[in-house]
């Protein structure tokens, strides 16, 4: 219900522009930022791990203070928790390197890796194998890594454009979803033919999708897996619209395919859509964040005949880049932008 809406929690960092968050999957009121100076034109980034704590004043906003920081040298763009080790977090740099941290030490990462050409805008860390991430990079490619090797075990060419999101599915481990600058979803199936280790996916990675589809003629900025109904996918783009797919009519094991049948669209937001997010408690509630500085929430029932839209967060004053769930707190989300400020809040 769109009305009168309790002040968020606020915590400033500022010079530091914020491109992505992520809440703990092991602590509920831990949130990592990834964060830029400049913008993320130039210059280096931080990696702020945040707490919730209680509210100053009874029936307040919770207070939100940042614990630690770690520097880059270059700007951050994306940040995921580690689904194995409770202190640990992957981060994604302009430089095209990927960094692991150890949030109880201090300074320096842990690992590190540069095999990316290109920025490297998006890591995600699968929760069915918990022992493996993905990154996507505007180098087009998007690589597979365990935290022990010393280089990744599988490299995509998933597209010839940039490659600004890649997915692990939350119900089948070796199934993984992209999005790009060309316009097009694909979903790839690491336990296809194409993948069998016959050649080395280091210097000839593999390019071969399960489905390709054609869902915008606008660069697609952000997908996210619906976490209750396979093969069910949001999409966030430039051209300012949201859409949910349908893509069961695919076939596992075979390549090439195009398909996936747009369920419908999401009109609103008023400029490109930044991130899309798919609440963990709800099957047909999604998340948004826009360059028009806002964050909304969508009711994408089938069965809703009415208005769709359930909340507008509009406090922040630059583009709303970052938003995302609590994983334990049903109904509180988070958003980021580039005022420096983070925002937690409940629907």
């Amino acid at each position: 219900m769109i009305g009168l809406k309790p002040p968020p929690a606020l915590l400033q960092t500022p010079g530091f522009a914020h491109y992505s968050l992520a809440w703990s999957p092991f602590h509920n009121t831990r949130i990592a930022l990834a964060s830029s100076a400049n913008f993320g034109l130039v210059g280096n980034g931080r990696l702020h791990i945040v707490s919730m704590g209680p509210p100053q004043a009874p029936g307040g906003p919770p207070t939100l203070n940042c614990d630690k920081y770690f520097e880059t040298q270059d700007g951050l763009y994306d940040v995921a928790w580690s689904e194995v080790h409770e202190n640990q977090v992957v981060t994604a740099s302009g430089d095209g390197s990927i960094r692991l941290w150890d949030i109880i030490l201090n300074n320096f990462a842990i690992c590190a890796w540069q095999e990316h050409t290109r920025e490297v805008f998006s890591v995600d860390w699968s929760n069915i194998k918990k022992d493996t991430f993905a990154s996507s990079s505007w180098d087009g490619t998007v690589k597979i890594w365990m935290p022990d090797r010393p280089r990744s075990i599988l490299t995509l060419q998933a597209h010839h454009s940039c490659t600004y999101q890649a997915l692990f599915s939350p119900h089948q481990p070796d199934v993984v979803a992209t999005c790009s600058t060309d316009g097009t979803v694909k979903i790839f199936d690491l336990r296809a033919p194409s993948y069998a280790p016959t050649t080395n996916a280091f210097t000839n990675p593999m390019s071969a999708a399960a489905l390709t589809v054609p869902a915008s003629g606008s660069e697609i900025l952000s997908i996210d897996w619906n976490k209750y109904r396979h093969f069910t996918l949001a999409t966030g783009s430039v051209d300012k619209s949201i859409k949910v797919w349908d893509c069961r009519m695919i076939k596992m094991g075979e390549v090439n395919q195009v398909g996936g049948v747009c369920e419908m669209q999401l009109p609103g937001h008023e400029y490109a859509v930044r991130k899309v997010q798919w609440s963990p408690h709800h099957a047909d509630v999604l998340a948004s964040a826009s360059y028009d500085m806002t964050c909304r929430v969508w009711n994408a029932s089938p069965a809703v005949t009415g208005p769709r839209l359930m909340y507008i967060h509009d406090p922040h004053t630059e583009f709303v880049v970052g938003c995302g769930w609590s994983l334990y707190e049903e109904g509180v989300l988070a958003s980021c932008a580039w005022d420096s400020r983070l925002n937690v809040f409940r629907i």
